[in-house]
């Protein structure tokens, strides 16, 4: 009765700067460090961290990175069978640069993310009977992440998208498979075609992407908060305040809080919650995996910053 999380699993190679660099800027950072990341496993660490039974589908390379990032994720529980171990392609990257601010900028290489396919969703199609949820990002392919959602439908698994990073091309084709469509603000502007800045910008671009075919869109706003589109309501549930230090995988943060909330069968306006404390966590912490809260830290902070 596990959470199936299908993407990628990468290494983050992050440096630290007071502020982020312009075009053709060189600036000095003041300290570097690599720690385990990739969205889909970023993702997977969250749940597993709060309690949730997870299993990661996916793939690495037969290198030090790769040995490492399954070593990382089975040390917080997490299920590394379906993940393959690829001897033609290095482990995938991602070059990340956070300021003083704890905004960031991040440039991905895929490498063996980039061959995810039919021997992961074979491993996909073994693990989806009996599964709670299916969650799906895009830092694999495109076709791999329809394919999965296809499967996940067609078991009657809720299949959750973070639809980052959002493709040059269209996605509209996934909607229809996809229960639950979660961006940023950035990502739903990307998507809609309009600028996504507030709540009301954002309750417009989740009204729209739902009558593409999304059941329920829920909108992250970071400090703003989130909004919440399903056919039966619409809510708006706001940020935890916290001091900001990284923004890095906040929203992988979001995902997990809020899908371990719902496979715990909570109503859908306390899990939005799980997510908002999830991802408020995260970004109080430097790093991706290794700023997701335990769940001792986590019901912790519910219980000193009531909803």
């Amino acid at each position: 009765m596990a959470v199936l999380v299908f993407g990628s699993v990468n290494m983050d190679l992050v440096t630290r700067t007071p502020r982020l660099p312009g075009a053709g800027e060189t600036l000095m950072g003041t300290e570097f460090i690599t720690t385990p990341g990739g969205k889909g496993a970023n993702q997977a660490v969250a749940l597993a961290k709060l309690g949730v039974p997870t299993q990661m589908i996916g793939r690495v390379g037969n290198d030090a990175f790769g040995q490492e990032l399954l070593a990382g994720l089975r040390s917080v529980g997490v299920d590394t069978s379906g993940i393959e171990v690829d001897a033609a392609h290095h482990s995938g990257v991602a070059i990340i640069t956070v300021a003083a601010t704890g905004e960031n900028q991040i440039i991905g290489v895929l490498g063996a993310n980039g061959a995810v396919g039919q021997t992961e969703l074979e491993r996909l199609q073994h693990r989806l009977p009996g599964a709670k949820a299916l969650l799906l990002q895009l830092e694999v392919s495109l076709e791999a992440v329809q394919a999965a959602a296809q499967a996940g439908r067609a078991a009657g698994v809720p299949v959750i998208l973070d639809p980052a990073p959002v493709p040059p091309e269209s996605i509209a084709h996934l909607y229809g498979t996809i229960d639950f469509l979660v961006p940023n603000e950035v990502e739903a502007g990307q998507l809609v075609g309009f600028p996504v800045t507030d709540r009301s910008s954002a309750m417009e671009a989740a009204r729209l992407l739902q009558s593409r075919g999304v059941r329920t869109v829920i909108v992250k706003l970071g400090a703003q908060g989130a909004v919440c589109v399903t056919p039966e309501e619409t809510f708006f549930t706001p940020a935890f305040a916290v001091e900001a230090v990284d923004t890095v995988a906040a929203g992988d943060a979001f995902a997990g809080g809020l899908v371990a909330g719902l496979v715990e069968g909570l109503p859908l306006r306390q899990a939005v919650v799980w997510g908002a404390a999830a991802g408020a966590l995260a970004v109080t912490r430097i790093g991706a995996q290794v700023a997701m809260g335990d769940r001792a830290t986590f019901d912790t902070f519910l219980r000193n910053h009531p909803g």
